[in-house]
């Protein structure tokens, strides 16, 4: 039984790039360059052109700790064992071996190298699996940290360590060649430069030595204030220039030629800058960061920097709260607390965007950069949106941690509006400072938005205008701070919930009180499904009731959550309540019986979650996790038995989907295929030929094959030329005149005319058709006879049927036999209307003939009867779907 009857993981959004560093594969028929990051279990492959993503992997059983390219292959490390990816995302072939986890791996032609965190290295030969040689170091002595093939060293390897000292090795001999001492520091990373035996070294301590290999001397040094050297990279477009990358997202470019610092890019990532691969002639870098960012930068400033070409990336910090955007359940907005807000198309990742960060000043947020802001505002906790009026002003507001203004956003322009809702109550009292806003919502109607705070107060805001339109209450709507608010779907009533288990109905208009509803325990939150008015309130002691705003009235009460509840949806029907807690359990439960009919556990509890208005979806996000799961809703497209549940169940855990959603059934059945298909080619449904012996099966013939083989000598006379084609006269070359005062030109004679004689017709002596043959042979095979027919064309069918006559070249035995096939095939109910068809012509060429003949008349006696039957079944049918039609459409119902 699975672990939920509903839900099925289906994929993970929001997933850019992790700590993995990037590899860049140039693929030469496409004339492109291809870059592949790790997202934890899977990788991504992006073109350079738009960043557009090509392919996903398919899913490692844990994450992803290395990656490697060569021109065909993708390889990862993970665990003690290394895979080899074909296109993308297929396993071509799997390396075990190491004792521990992969860390490090280098393709090296035919050969794959990888290095574990024991320091033990394989080399192994990529087409067999095998090992090719195997190589342990000790740990306290050489520890490998880095590794890489100098150009132009045939079988040579330069193993980097922590203790700072280099080696130079011959794999094929499996000897040691050389070891530079280093430089009291260990070795971070390795990169050829694009001079021969010249080679980059990066160090812990933030130096970058240019090291000549052949010679052992140092050609240059340079140093970084910024820490240890993360990555390096050297341009290969013309400009002597070498970037590097360090732990707290700078990156330098450093001028060869003049051995100085030439420009540097401050802020580049959030985080360390992990990767770094400067595209081959081009004067484009791609790099990553553990911040979930891929960015591409072009060098065109005037000093030698690059600037941000073009980039991709998602949350850097989990998100707070997801929401479902439009009606069309295409588009999830997010709230990370990294203080973004971002939008996620379920369709395609071409249609994500972010909607920025949270600011107080957003033109001062751009002098200064992202990274350093000091205007930036806390993570968004609560937000609401409404699409009704999105393309006239701000349809977006949000409440951040701690503070009691609201911010608007514009999800059409795709920015933060211009408005921060705050009362001057706020600044005025003293005591109110400490105010913060908790929840929001728009109204239906796209113009107001309903604000509650910490302090009791709700006040009312218009959103085009920003001003403020009045508070519910005399001063307070609460004597306690306000955790819900909700607007019915006619602006009417607003619903306001407070903490000590109050909730109010108040006059959406002229802000009175209309009625209450006291709950006896404190509520945390509320939310309102307007197209049925049913409230559901979340309380303290992990319960769930359900009351409709209607009559007021408590109807449902749900109990089973062992931690605070987090969220709560509803289907668009209003039948399911899905509510999420920190029991790390997702329970469904069922308005109409009240019954609880589903629940799985997570591998980390669910912060938020958000059903699709279309119901094909629901959308969680988790805690410490980046990424908004999609769950898919198995109901809409296959039966589910929902009985309730025992009241002690025990639920089972549910893994979160990965970035690709996997059928394990497809993959069995893509290993199969061609390894140059691109996709997935799922084996179509075949319907048998014919579903019962009790139906009449129609062939799938076109009717042109059948229709008009009554009429074919109709249609061969119309289509008949009038005239036979004559050949064109021939022009003598002098052409001759009559004598006189007027020369005339005198009349040719076409000699080449002949009198057309009458041919008389002797008989038709050819030898029986290779139908009649079958007919007429001693094994009847009437399935190879009716293939045979369905293979001719009308034209054809008719000269076989004609042939079947003693005065075509047939005999009074062969049309004896057609007759028999023709009753042979209407037993079987098969082939119904292509089988009247040739029995039609059939009977209209050769009736003389059948008449004089005592057989064929009894086999015809024998046919007629057969063919009777089944036309009364068929023919009771249309009479009765006739009847039925008529009387529907002339009957007053």
């Amino acid at each position: 039984m699975p672990a939920s009857k509903i839900f099925t993981g289906f994929r993970a959004l929001g997933y850019v790039s992790n700590h993995i560093p990037l590899q860049v594969r140039h693929h030469r028929k496409h004339k492109e360059n291809y870059v592949i990051t790790c997202v934890g279990k899977s990788f991504h492959t992006y073109n350079s052109s738009k960043l557009g993503i090509v392919s996903i992997s398919n899913t490692h059983p844990d994450d992803i700790s290395c990656l490697a390219v060569d021109a065909n292959l993708v390889f990862t490390g993970c665990r003690n064992k290394v895979q080899a990816f074909q296109r993308g995302k297929q396993v071509l072939r799997t390396y075990e071996g190491h004792e521990y986890p992969v860390h490090l791996l280098l393709p090296f032609g035919n050969h794959l190298i990888s290095v574990d965190t024991d320091s033990n290295v394989k080399v192994w030969d990529i087409h067999s699996e095998g090992v090719y040689l195997d190589m342990n170091f000790d740990n306290s002595g050489f520890q490998v940290t880095a590794i890489m093939h100098p150009h132009t060293y045939l079988n040579k390897l330069v193993l980097g360590s922590k203790q700072g000292s280099l080696q130079l090795w011959n794999i094929k001999q499996d000897k040691m060649l050389y070891v530079f001492e280093g430089w009291n520091s260990a070795v971070t990373c390795l990169e050829q430069s694009p001079a021969m035996d010249v080679i980059a070294i990066g160090l812990a301590d933030g130096q970058i030595i240019i090291h000549n290999l052949k010679f052992d001397e140092t050609v240059m040094k340079f140093r970084q204030d910024w820490g240890p050297v993360t990555t390096i990279a050297f341009r290969t477009d013309g400009h002597p220039m070498m970037v590097t990358g360090s732990t707290i997202g700078h990156i330098a470019l450093w001028d060869l030629e003049s051995k100085k610092l030439k420009s540097q890019i401050r802020n580049a990532h959030e985080g360390a800058v992990v990767g770094m691969q400067c595209l081959p002639n081009e004067p484009l870098m791609v790099t990553n960061a553990a911040d979930n960012s891929l960015k591409v930068w072009i060098f065109d400033q005037p000093d030698g920097g690059g600037r941000l070409l073009r980039q991709r990336s998602g949350h850097s910090a989990p998100p707070n709260k997801v929401q479902h955007y439009d009606n069309n359940g295409k588009n999830i907005l997010s709230a990370g607390q990294d203080s973004t807000l971002r939008s996620f198309s379920v369709t395609h990742d071409k249609h994500n965007k972010s909607l920025g960060r949270a600011s107080y000043d957003k033109k001062e947020t751009k002098k200064t950069g992202l990274k350093k802001d000091r205007y930036m505002m806390p993570p968004i906790t609560q937000f609401s949106s409404d699409t009704s009026r999105q393309s006239d002003w701000d349809n977006i507001a949000a409440c951040h941690r701690g503070k009691c203004l609201v911010t608007t956003w514009s999800y059409q322009r795709s920015t933060m509006g211009s408005f921060k809702l705050k009362h001057p109550r706020f600044d005025e009292d003293p005591k109110l400072k400490l105010a913060t806003a908790l929840c929001t919502d728009i109204s239906p109607c796209g113009n107001f938005v309903v604000i509650g705070y910490s302090t009791g107060h709700v006040d009312n805001y218009n959103l085009q205008s920003g001003i403020h339109r009045g508070c519910y209450g005399e001063t307070i709507a609460h004597n306690c701070s306000v955790r819900g608010i909700a607007i019915d779907g006619l602006s009417q009533i607003t619903i306001t919930a407070g903490l000590d288990g109050e909730v109010k109905f108040w006059k959406f208009k002229q802000k009175n009180l209309i009625d209450s509803c006291h709950l006896k325990c404190c509520i945390s939150d509320i939310l309102l499904h307007r197209e049925s008015s049913m409230l559901a309130v979340s309380l303290d002691d992990f319960r769930v009731m359900i009351i409709d705003i209607d009559t007021r009235k408590i109807v449902r009460t749900f109990q089973g959550h062992h931690n605070a509840v987090t969220d709560m949806t509803f289907s668009p029907d209003a039948r399911w309540l899905i509510t999420a807690s920190m029991d790390s359990t997702v329970r469904t439960w069922d308005l109409p019986t009240g019954k609880l009919i589903d629940c799985f556990l997570l591998s980390s509890a669910a912060t938020s979650l958000s059903l699709s208005p279309t119901g094909d979806f629901l959308a969680t996000s988790h805690v410490d996790d980046i990424g908004v799961y999609l769950w898919s809703n198995m109901t809409l497209y296959t039966f589910v038995a929902l009985r309730p549940l025992p009241e002690d169940y025990e639920p089972d855990t549910l893994d979160l989907p990965a970035t690709q959603y996997e059928n394990k059934k497809a993959d069995e059945d893509d290993e199969k295929e061609d390894m140059e298909m691109d996709d997935y080619d799922l084996s179509e449904f075949k319907s048998p030929e014919q579903i019962s012996d009790e139906l009449i099966t129609l062939s799938l013939l076109p009717n042109s094959r059948w229709q008009n083989l009554l009429n074919l000598d109709i249609i061969k006379k119309r289509n008949k030329p009038k005239e036979a084609p004559r050949a064109p006269k021939s022009a003598p070359f002098f052409i001759p005149t009559i004598a006189g005062l007027e020369p005339k030109f005198a009349n040719i004679t076409d000699d080449t005319e002949k009198e057309i004689k009458s041919r008389i017709t002797i008989g038709n002596l050819e030898p029986l058709s290779e139908l009649g043959k079958a007919l007429t042979a001693d094994g009847l095979d009437y399935d190879k006879i009716l293939n045979r027919f369905k293979e001719l064309g009308p034209s054809a069918i008719d000269l076989e049927i004609r042939s079947l006559s003693p005065e075509g070249g047939g005999s009074i035995e062969a049309m004896e036999r057609f007759l028999m096939f023709c009753n042979h095939v209407l037993n079987s109910k098969n082939n119904f209307e292509i089988i009247n068809a040739y029995l039609g012509l059939f009977l209209k060429v050769h009736g003389d003939t059948i008449a004089s003949n005592p057989t064929l008349c009894s086999v015809l006696e024998t046919l007629s009867s057969c063919h009777l039957q089944t036309w009364r079944n068929l023919q009771d049918l249309f009479t009765q779907n006739t009847c039925m039609v008529n009387y529907l459409r002339t009957a007053t119902l």
